[in-house]
């Protein structure tokens, strides 16, 4: 499958993050119905952001846990957006699920400090050392 290159006003780039959200201490609080209204705000809030949430999909083996694939505007930073997708979407998910939620959390949080962001998409490492290691043997 070839990657699609997204044109802007100053660039042409293809920008995919593969992002995960566990909950904080991990309790199995991301039900299907959880996952459904999480999904619904990440792709509202992606959009404001002029982004675009291509996949949203929670384990809900464990239920501790969403992954999220994003495609990143050039001008947004990964950190940036992570910080507004989790403080907003914890802040509206305590209200909606409040009393299904009161046996796991007393305090202010739904997920963990921190997240996980992998690039996605593309050619592996070797094969792009490869092409920059041959620029200028074949044009």
């Amino acid at each position: 499958m070839a990657i699609e290159l997204k044109h802007y006003a100053h660039c042409v780039c293809s920008l995919q993050t593969h992002m995960v959200f566990v909950t904080k201490y991990r309790h199995p609080v991301i039900t299907e119905e959880v996952q459904a209204r999480l999904k619904t705000m990440l792709d509202k809030l992606c959009k404001a952001k002029r982004c675009e949430l291509l996949e949203c999909k929670a384990d809900l083996g464990t239920q501790d846990h969403i992954h999220l694939l994003i495609e990143r505007h050039p001008t947004v930073a990964e950190a940036e957006l992570a910080e507004t997708l989790k403080t907003i979407t914890s802040r509206e998910i305590r209200k909606e699920f409040r009393e299904f939620l009161k046996p796991y959390y007393w305090k202010k949080g739904f997920w963990k400090r921190g997240y996980c962001a992998v690039s996605a998409g593309g050619a592996s490492l070797d094969v792009l050392r490869k092409y920059i290691e041959n620029q200028g043997y074949h044009d």
